[in-house]
């Protein structure tokens, strides 16, 4: 069996340090992205183990045919410590098979606008 290629992060996610969050497509609108904040774990808490998973969709999917952002993936299963997200990539719910490309936020803050 081959190894697949990782899905690479947009050219215009928000976590990236180098997009203006004014330059996404696809409708974007600040009050959405605002709303994404409840998708960010508490580091290391259990909150939403037994309930739905609540995944930052890339922007680029299609819609009913949604797939987690790379960037949101990445600082989620990292310094973001989702452990609901943890459990559900462990146990081949989520694919994890991603790369980011450039610099990333380090905070979800960072990625709205006139926030930095």
């Amino acid at each position: 069996m081959t190894a697949r290629a990782p899905r690479r992060q947009c050219a215009k996610c928000p976590w990236k340090v180098s997009t203006d969050p004014h330059q996404i497509p696809d409708g974007y609108t600040e009050d959405a992205h605002r709303a994404l904040k409840d998708t960010i774990a508490e580091p290391a808490s259990l909150r939403g183990l037994g309930g739905p998973l609540r995944l930052m969709a890339c922007h680029e999917s299609d819609p009913g045919a949604e797939v987690a952002c790379v960037g949101w993936l990445v600082h989620q299963l990292g310094p973001g410590n989702d452990l609901p997200l943890r459990l559900a990539a462990s146990l081949g719910r989520v694919d994890c098979n991603v790369e980011t490309v450039g610099p990333q936020h380090e905070l979800f803050e960072d990625t709205l606008p006139g926030e930095k």
